[in-house]
This record gives structure tokens, sequence and C-alpha cells, in this order.
């Protein structure tokens, strides 16, 4: 009896230690709400719940919100319209931070990289992919075709050539002439909210509830030769639980890489946090642990559970997102940290 006794002490403990954390993650929401912007400036977005379908993606995104909301419409897997979404931005060579017309790296060459996550859980993603114009299609393929999450470089190109990928030239005219303009500094420093677009992620609920997303980028400007940033690094740029909801972001991705934080929004989410207050916390801790850092950076959130309920939080002022549904299309400012 004793031993018994001992054995349910125990796992009380351990029981009330699990809970106790849980409820320290959800109550940990609050004081953010009187320390960011969202408060001093009277602004709690609270979105929703949304009745689904609907699509949200970083930015202003709308058209590649409407090419995946009318897949969602007409009834398509939540992949394919993720995929849909995706091809809008990879194909519009005035977009430069996504697909055929990203700037390139250092050494003159467009490298992109994406991933895609379904509600099964499964999830593919590409690197440094050079001379195919979608990614996120590559990607999908990982996901479906292999053993593998991640593939890079000239292996993600033979595996896309194998499948009937056609390729394609990245580098316009206009790129390569903005290139050899930086070529005569060389000066290399990210740009806060350029052009009020980078990497595009995207999540969206389908007709059944169930939970996808997917990011796609060519990745930082003038970028070192190799370079990958969090866009197809699953849990960093994109997370999906489809028991939970969905997270993906935008920004330096070197900041989201070290806080893993579409991850971390997501299991702040399964405590019980709103995705609103999810968002903030985990932008919260990603400007903790790199306060070492002393430049000005942007890194954005969105997020949604599967009630339906949206939230979206930065770190500067300047992100915004969009979201799509049955009502139309709408761009929201995000709230803001500093």
């Amino acid at each position: 009896m004793k031993i018994i006794t001992k054995s349910t002490n125990n796992l009380s403990r351990r029981r009330f230690i699990e809970l106790s954390s849980i409820a320290s993650l959800a109550s940990a929401c609050t004081p953010l709400m009187t320390r960011d912007k969202s408060a001093k400036e009277g602004f709690s977005k609270l979105n929703g719940p949304y009745e689904h379908p609907f699509v949200i993606s970083t930015w202003n995104n709308v058209r590649a919100n409407e090419a995946a909301y009318s897949k969602l419409s007409s009834g398509s897997a939540g992949l394919d319209a993720i995929e849909a979404g995706i091809y809008v931005p990879e194909s519009d060579v005035n977009d430069r931070s996504v697909g055929k017309g990203g700037r390139p790296d250092r050494s003159g060459r467009v490298t992109l990289d994406a991933c895609i996550m379904d509600a099964k859980g499964r999830a593919g993603s590409v690197c440094a992919v050079k001379n195919y114009e979608h990614p996120i299609s590559i990607a999908r393929k990982v996901m479906e075709l292999t053993p593998h999450v991640i593939l890079v470089g000239e292996g993600a190109e033979k595996f896309a050539a194998e499948n009937g990928f056609p390729k394609c030239e990245l580098l316009t005219k206009e790129s390569e002439l903005e290139y050899k303009k930086w070529l005569e500094t060389s000066h290399y420093k990210p740009k806060v909210n350029i052009e009020l677009h980078d990497t595009i992620g995207m999540i969206a609920m389908d007709n059944r509830g169930d939970a996808y997303g997917g990011c796609s980028t060519s990745g930082m400007a003038y970028k070192m030769e190799g370079r990958v940033g969090d866009s197809p690094i699953i849990g960093a740029g994109l997370y999906v639980d489809n028991a939970v909801g969905a997270c993906t972001g935008t920004g330096h991705g070197e900041y989201v890489l070290r806080s893993l934080s579409s991850f971390l929004v997501v299991e702040y989410m399964r405590a019980g946090m709103h995705p609103q207050f999810a968002c903030e916390k985990a932008i919260n801790q990603l400007m903790q642990q790199n306060s070492f850092f002393k430049d000005e950076y942007q890194v954005g959130l969105i997020a949604f559970d599967k009630k339906g309920n949206i939230g979206a939080h930065s770190v500067v002022k300047g992100f915004v997102y969009a979201v799509t549904n049955k009502s139309g299309s709408k761009v929201y400012d995000s709230s803001y940290a500093m």
C-alpha cells in the first residue's frame, strides 16, 4: 500500500506541475497587453471566430488569398488551395522577394526556399533551389513522394527535374540591374518592412475545418551564397497542427530560427491561448532571446486556432496581413511590440 500511495502522490504532483505550467502560459498573456502598442493605442485585434473556409496570408497578398479561396470555395483540397495561392507571388516578377524576379544572392544567383504542411502532420521543404519557378510545388512533392522532409540545392533540383518540373530563368532584367548597382558598394543591411512585403506565409482552413499552410521566398537580397532563413524550416517559418491550428511568419529569418516562433505560437494555443495572445507572447519571447542584437529588425506572425479565431503581431509597426473568406478580402494592420 505504501508503494501505491507513493506512486499516486508522485503522479498527483506531476499532474499538478503540468496543470500549473499550462495555467502560467495562459495567464502570461495578460501583462503583454499592457506593455505593447496594441494596448497603448487601444488596439486589440481579437478577430473571430471566422466561419471556414478562410485564408490568411502575410502582407498585402489579397490576390494570392483569392486564388486560394477560389479553390477552397469550390471544394478543392486544402493543399491545392495553398499551392494555387502561393503560385501568384511566385510568378509575379514585380514581387522582388518571392519566386521569379526575386533578388539574387551575393554571387548573382536567385535561389528559392519553400515549405508546405498538411492536416495530417506531413511536411515537405526545399532550400536553395535555382532555375525552378514554383518551389512550393516541389516542396509538396517532397512531402508526398519521399520519406524525407527537406531537400536542398542540387539534390532538390535533381528531384524537380525527375518529377517533370520545367526550368525557368529566375533573374529578371530589373533584379540584375539592381544587383549590379549593389555591387558598387556591396553594402549589406536588411531593411525593415521593405516594400511592405517579403516572404509569403499562407495558412488556411478548408470546408471540413482542417488546417493547412505554406511558405515561399527568395530570401534576403544579396544574402551569402547558401544562406537559408526560417521560411522553409518547419516550426520556424510555418507550423500546422490540425488539432490546434496553424501559424506562419515573415521578416528577418535568423531571429525566427533562434526562437522557432511558429511552433511556439501553436504550443501556446494548445495551452488555451487565443491566437492574438499567442502571437504577442511569441514575439515578446523572440525579442527577449535576441536582445543582444541592437539593430532594428522586423518579424511578423499570423495564426488561427480550430475555433476560427485569428491573431497577428509584429516586432515593429508596419506589418500587415490579409484575410479572405465568404465576405471578401480585407487587409489589416497588425499590432506591434515597439
